[in-house]
């Protein structure tokens, strides 16, 4: 039984979301592999769960990942003791950028250019086609996140919307949706972190099988 099996389990009225779920996975194993890189964008609580989905692929999550032992044997060539005590502590990270990452970029932007454009234009100067990203908006309406979708599509790069059940203009403007069957802000968030947590394992697991 994977990650989103296990996570159905426990919450079956999140049975439809994990269909598109596991395309969201699927589509970032194929591009971490491919060494390309992963985005996600959100406001409010959506911005705060964009910064905790990438911290849980930057570092180890349900892994300890350690470096493999040629890396850490260059740390010791190069480095000696200090080295091995860096590779011994250094974990195998995956290629993650939350768009709120950047606040002396995004204050400029947004006071000199438009703040409704502000993950657009970070999107635009650091993906490449066969990237991935996620834009969270509860209601599905975020003008920022439907700028940024645009911008994806453009660049060619896959795009995903997690939301909720308001049916919003950003809908529209995804490659995927990924919806949970509430209305009110505080719910939809309450069904994203299962979401999230499962999409961040499952990637884990395919990215580090020996891991497991």
């Amino acid at each position: 039984m994977d990650r989103v099996e296990k996570l159905v389990t426990r919450h079956p009225e999140l049975a439809e979301a994990a269909v598109s779920l596991r395309k969201l996975i699927a589509a970032t194993v194929e591009c971490f592999r491919s060494g390309g890189s992963f985005f996600v964008a959100g406001n409010g609580g959506s911005g705060a769960d964009s910064d905790h989905i990438c911290g849980e692929l930057l570092k180890g999550f349900m892994q300890k990942r350690e470096l493999p032992g040629a890396e850490q044997e260059k740390f010791v060539r190069l480095f000696g003791a200090e080295g091995a005590d860096c590779a011994g502590k250094l974990q195998g990270g995956l290629r993650a950028v939350s768009l709120l990452s950047h606040p002396g970029f995004c204050t400029a932007f947004m006071n000199d250019v438009d703040a409704d454009l502000v993950y657009a234009q970070q999107l635009w100067a650091l993906s490449r086609p066969g990237d991935v990203f996620l834009g969270i908006s509860t209601g599905g309406g975020a003008k920022n996140i439907r700028a940024a979708l645009m911008a994806a599509r453009v660049r060619g790069v896959k795009s995903f919307l997690l939301t909720g059940n308001r049916h919003g203009v950003c809908e529209k403007y995804a490659d995927t949706v990924i919806a949970v069957d509430e209305s009110e802000t505080y719910l939809i968030q309450e069904l994203h972190l299962p979401l999230y947590h499962a999409f961040c394992s499952e990637v884990e697991d395919q990215m580090f099988p020996e891991g497991r």
